[in-house]
């Protein structure tokens, strides 16, 4: 083990340049893959005629597929429908279209959770559904849907690792790149890589847990 021989200026800012595009892939994926699945979750508790059984059988099949498969999808399988995108993107799209599927199984549970009678009781007053479900059970739900939503974003950034298989520049390939120079520096670079996501996953578990007590 060569800590010194690890730790160059030069590894740190190949590393952290990794670590950066992880990051930056992991906020986008979040973001699309919230809304996304917002969408989902909504319509699928509306039980909207016909649109609603679509999105279950989509949500539930693209739940019992592996990730890395639908990684390799979007970055080889879609061309050959004539959509392409480049390794970022189809990073992005496989990541998004996972995570939100996820997501919407979390925002219709945390809409189920919400009484029905409180739903009963805004109808009563004269509000449309719409109206019900946007100033009643969607302000109730989505603090319920917090912490869980929190959980799944931990786990999204963890799954950013997977791209390397594409070749993406992320942390993971960077760290692979590097200790393929000297199998000596191999140990420190993993305890490196290891303490990154360490930080951050274990902020975000923090707040977590100190949404879920609010909760």
């Amino acid at each position: 083990m060569d800590f010194q021989s690890a730790y160059t200026p030069d590894h740190l800012s190949f590393l952290f340049q990794g670590f950066g595009l992880t990051l930056w892939l992991a906020f986008l994926a979040i973001i699309f893959s919230f809304l996304l699945g917002c969408v989902l979750g909504i319509v699928r508790y509306a039980k909207v005629p016909v649109v609603s059984p679509i999105l279950t059988i989509f949500v539930e099949t693209v739940r019992n597929l592996p990730l890395l498969l639908l990684i390799l999808f979007a970055r080889f399988g879609l061309p050959e429908l004539g959509i392409s995108f480049t390794p970022f993107w189809a990073a992005i799209v496989a990541l998004t279209v996972f995570e939100a599927a996820l997501i919407s199984e979390i925002v219709r549970s945390g809409l189920n959770s919400v009484d029905k009678g409180l739903l009963e009781a805004g109808r009563s007053s004269g509000l449309t559904y719409v109206q019900t479900l946007k100033h009643i059970v969607l302000p109730i739900g989505l603090r319920r849907m917090v912490p869980p939503m929190v959980s799944q974003f931990i786990s999204l950034l963890k799954d950013t690792s997977l791209v390397v298989i594409i070749s993406i520049a992320e942390l993971m390939h960077n760290a692979n790149i590097v200790m393929g120079q000297d199998p000596d520096i191999v140990f420190p670079i993993l305890i490196l890589v290891a303490a990154l996501y360490f930080a951050i996953n274990y902020t975000l578990s923090v707040l977590a847990r100190r949404l879920e007590v609010r909760v």
